[in-house]
């Protein structure tokens, strides 16, 4: 009898035991209240307790937290859904957004945030970027140096702090992540307010190359395939105070200067100009990428340099995100796309996520076009509304913005083994597919030449463009 308790008693021990071990540590959120700071201050834990790695559920699922048309590994046309996104996590918008607005006070305070910018604030950050991107399952992140680390009194001391936070970044990256991209803050300190490479101040001008150089030096170490220029303040309130002339001769030789350092440090990566019209200047000189690309030939940059196309700023263009795509495209500047919206009925940049199927689709009708965009991306340069202040809105936010896009590709694929609408552009231009028409597209037929033939035609039926037609095929696939 005895040894039957003492047996029982070993039995319950060892299964006491087993719980214990099978429970492991126990989780602590990050939250500032919680318990799980080391001896170093440093906190140890997960920042998203409630949130599994998000996964693959398809069209059916009522899940919020999983993806319905994103499915990474799916291979479509040659490649793999994920070769064809190569989606990023923008980290300003992302850790740094706060809901504020010109009118009101900030309205998101995530639990691991203690109110300050300092060094150990920074860090904390960055463990909670790089616990994000793994449960959304991407590979790629993009980062201002001001955003992930806070600035000094001097560029040395910014330095330092940069250089202390970008240590952390590369040991949590591992082998797997990696920026898409990084680039510099040129617009948030009040040494900016005339500009960067544009200021009417040379002190600002030299500090922004120092803060570019050293930018572009931790964007090269932590593996990025791409370095941006945003010229927020490259531009003019009034031109009565402005000599515009030496302005953009001022901004051609500082980015003569960033490919030559580029050079001279090895980096490989892309160079990309991100075209915006206004706001917070009222004319930028990188307006679209048509004005974009003029510049950048007239200062014979035209090889050294791609775009960045946000579809917000291509509505504050006047332009559809389309028109955009394409324009860079068709001059072979088409290196990356950062991927939001705006709002038709507000005249700002209201960066949000893209939810428009049809928006979606006509943009990678031009990735497809374009054979990708490797090494660019789409980088999610958009934020949660003001009123969206859940943690898990993260995560939602990003899914439903990858899906949008999934379904965009899959419906461009769906357009272009149709043939519909292909056809119906091809059969638009079919007068010019003739030995007349190629000799016009070759160049070899002048004014003499073109009156003769004037003569010989006669006056021209000229047939429908069959728009509706277009439309109505193209929402189909939707």
């Amino acid at each position: 009898m005895k040894s039957a308790k003492f047996l029982l008693l070993l039995i319950s021990l060892n299964a006491i035991s087993n719980i214990v071990t099978a429970a492991g540590p126990p989780t602590c959120p990050a939250d500032i209240g919680s318990d799980c700071a080391t001896g170093s201050g440093e906190w140890e834990g997960e920042f998203f307790p409630n949130i599994p790695k998000i996964k693959y559920e398809g069209p059916t699922s009522k899940n919020p937290l999983s993806f319905k048309w994103y499915n990474s590994e799916e291979v479509i046309l040659g490649k793999k859904m994920k070769d064809w996104m190569r989606f990023s996590v923008a980290f300003w918008h992302t850790f740094r957004g706060t809901g504020g607005d010109p009118f009101g006070a900030p309205t998101k305070v995530w639990p691991w945030e203690d109110g300050t910018n300092s060094l150990s604030m920074a860090k904390r950050r960055m463990r909670s970027n790089f616990e994000f991107i793994e449960k959304l399952g991407v590979d790629l992140w993009c980062f201002h140096d001001r955003d992930i680390a806070p600035d000094g009194k001097t560029i040395e001391e910014a330095n330092a702090n940069l250089d202390e936070v970008v240590a952390l970044a590369k040991e949590l990256q591992g082998t797997k992540i990696h920026p898409l991209w990084g680039t510099a803050q040129l617009f948030h300190h009040p040494r900016f307010m005339h500009g960067g490479a544009t200021s009417s101040e040379l002190g600002v001008y030299v500090y922004s190359a120092a803060q570019v150089k050293k930018a572009m030096e931790v964007t090269h170490y932590l593996g990025g395939e791409n370095y941006v220029f945003w010229g927020g303040r490259e531009g003019y309130q009034s031109l009565l105070n402005t000599d515009m002339e030496r302005e953009l001769d001022h901004m051609a030789r500082f980015f003569e200067a960033a490919v030559a350092y580029k050079k001279k440090i090895g980096f490989n990566g892309t160079l990309l100009i991100e075209p915006k019209p206004q706001e917070p200047t009222k004319h930028q000189y990188d307006w679209d990428a048509a004005t974009s690309a003029n510049f950048l030939r007239k200062y014979g940059l035209i090889d050294e340099f791609k775009l960045n196309i946000e579809c917000n700023h291509a509505t504050l263009s006047g332009h559809s995100c389309h028109h955009e795509l394409e324009t860079a495209r068709i001059n072979g500047l088409l290196g990356n796309i950062d991927a939001n919206t705006g709002d038709p009925q507000v005249g700002w940049d209201t960066d949000q996520f893209m939810m428009d199927i049809g928006e979606a689709t006509l943009a990678m009708l031009t990735v497809i076009k374009n054979g990708g965009l490797a090494p660019g991306g789409f980088n999610f340069d958009a934020k949660l509304r003001r009123e969206s202040t859940d943690v898990e809105d993260l995560f939602i936010a990003h899914i439903a913005g990858m899906d949008t896009l999934a379904r965009g590709l899959r419906n461009a694929v769906k357009l272009l083994e149709d043939g519909s609408l292909g056809e119906l552009v091809r059969k638009r231009y079919q007068s010019f597919d003739t030995e007349l028409g190629a000799q016009i597209e070759a160049g070899k037929a002048d004014f003499d030449f073109l009156e003769k033939k004037a003569k010989e035609l006669g006056e021209i039926k000229v047939p429908s463009a069959k728009q509706e037609l277009a439309e109505m095929i193209f929402q189909s696939a939707l």
